[in-house]
């Protein structure tokens, strides 16, 4: 039987060594904190869960492949230092009948060492190309040690945490949130009211697919599509932040239908929720066949940025006002995601320049 510990994957980005690489990773060509463009990071995080996964599908069926079906969620500990290597340290929680959690810590070496995010993919296993593939059926892990164990029962408990989020998304509000989202409709009947509507706040943009983008056979790389996500998301954000938005975690990137070459993409992003210095951005991708004959969701994500100044200093942000039932679900959505964030301490709220820039 195979352990966690032997589906342990280890990938180095050099950009101590490297002033290409550093650069290519660089938002600015000039010395600020938090310099690290955090959508290619993802692209990379995506990958490397492929690698990982794909190592321990192949030992078993050569021919599988494994696609993304999830990230849970993603907790920014830590700011990078664009003069340090970072690794990205994987392994294997929980092997389920066709389904595999991989964790990924990502950290810089060093006196002290910096944690910079944690992370918690899902990926499947299938068999076959297009139409015709199929989920296949993965022999399980043995765990022996304690921290083994522990961490599969928290990839478990994780799966149902989800789904008990998904169930409550169709539940009513409470009597608090029932209150908080009248106040916030009261507050627009004020003759005075200059506060910005959350139906205004919005981000879009069309791209079509070609094979360079492509990864499993006659499939778009998953890693690109939400790379490209993050980056209208950020850039939707700054209609919001006064100052400057830093991401402070991944609430959920759920992937529902395959995207493939010829597809023409189309981008929405808006700005859902603010609280003291958060900002949460929903995003949504929507494929459409060369045909024209095919419309689905393709990527539903919810980014979670911070503003801060040039010092890191968490700074506040305009409360938004949503307008509309479809706005207000949003709005509650994302509340109750930041509230499950914040509970497991994944979530900076409020954040201190500490929590960002020291380890």
């Amino acid at each position: 039987m195979i352990r966690p510990i032997d589906t342990s994957f280890t990938k180095i980005l050099p950009l101590s060594s490297d002033e290409a690489l550093q650069r290519r990773f660089m938002i600015l060509d000039e010395t600020i904190q938090a310099n690290m463009r955090f959508g290619l990071l993802l692209e990379v995080l995506d990958k490397v869960a492929e690698e990982t996964a794909l190592c321990y599908v192949n030992r078993f069926f050569p021919e599988a492949r494994v696609v993304t079906a999830a990230i849970d969620n993603i907790a920014i500990r830590h700011v990078t230092d664009m003069t340090r290597d970072v690794h990205f340290n994987a392994r294997i929680n929980h092997v389920g009948r066709s389904s595999l959690e991989i964790g990924i810590r990502v950290e810089q070496p060093g006196d002290p060492v910096r944690h910079i995010a944690s992370c918690y993919f899902t990926m499947v296993a299938r068999s076959g190309v297009g139409e015709g593939a199929t989920s296949v059926v993965l022999p399980g892990l043995e765990y022996r040690e304690e921290i083994e164990k522990q961490r599969a029962a928290k990839a478990l408990k994780r799966r149902e945490e989800y789904k008990q989020q998904q169930a409550l998304l169709r539940e009513p509000p409470s009597r608090d949130e029932f209150e908080m989202l009248t106040e916030l409709h009261a507050a627009q009947d004020n003759p005075d009211f200059k506060g910005l509507l959350a139906g205004q706040l919005t981000a879009g943009a069309w791209e079509r697919m070609y094979p360079e983008q492509e990864n499993v056979p006659k499939k778009i790389f998953g890693g690109y599509l939400i790379r490209r996500a993050y980056e209208l998301s950020s850039i939707c954000c700054e209609q919001v932040a006064p100052n400057r938005p830093i991401p402070a975690a991944v609430n959920r990137i759920n992937f529902f239908h395959p995207v493939r070459m010829g597809d023409k993409l189309h981008y929405t992003t808006r700005v859902v929720y603010t609280n003291g210095s958060l900002i949460c951005v929903e995003a949504n991708i929507e494929r459409i066949s060369r045909d024209r004959t095919t419309k689905a969701l393709s990527n539903s994500c919810l980014f979670t940025f911070v503003n801060v100044d040039d010092q890191l200093q968490p700074q506040p942000v305009p409360q938004v006002y949503p307008t509309n039932y479809g706005e207000d679900a949003r709005y509650l959505a994302a509340h109750r995601s930041c509230q499950a964030l914040s509970n497991h301490r994944q979530l900076p709220g409020p954040v201190t320049a500490a929590e960002l820039s020291e380890d």
